[in-house]
């Protein structure tokens, strides 16, 4: 079959196991389609389901969106290491985090706007540097070629 994701195999596993008591039976969908990488090569991913209702193409869409958030979950763990709570309630902890994420929205402007290229954790450090002094973050970043 062929999709928006190129093409895409279904195939249908069988898992069996045999024990003393009984014998056990589990049925999968493997769906198999091409994802291109940013440097253009394209690469085959796999991914096992018991989900036989959904189609392909939402189950693809599905684990393209749950990776984005897992990758945005690894940039939030990287660049604001959230060790500690500084107040038990969850009020607190809400603020904490919301605070958290619109820093990476904040920063995540910055580095497109920007025209270096910079790493996301080069530029967070920079920007935390730049925030003890008396430097424009506009002018400073604009200097940089």
């Amino acid at each position: 079959m062929t999709t928006d994701y190129g093409a895409v195999r279904v195939e249908t596993i069988l898992f069996h196991k045999h024990t003393k008591e009984k014998d056990i039976y589990h049925k999968a969908r493997k769906i198999t389609y091409q994802d291109k990488t940013k440097k253009g090569k394209i690469r085959l991913i796999s991914m096992l389901t018991n989900d036989f209702q959904m189609s392909a193409e939402d189950i693809i869409a599905i684990y393209k969106k749950r990776w984005l958030i897992e990758t945005l979950f690894k940039q939030l763990k990287q660049n604001f290491p959230l060790r500690y709570f500084y107040e038990e309630s969850s009020n607190a902890i809400k603020i904490q985090i919301w605070i958290t994420l619109i820093a990476n929205l904040l920063i995540t402007l910055v580095k497109n706007k920007i025209k270096r290229p910079w790493s996301f954790s080069g530029l967070a450090t920079m920007i935390r540097i730049l925030l003890m002094s008396y430097v424009s973050i506009q002018s400073f970043f604009e200097l940089q070629h």
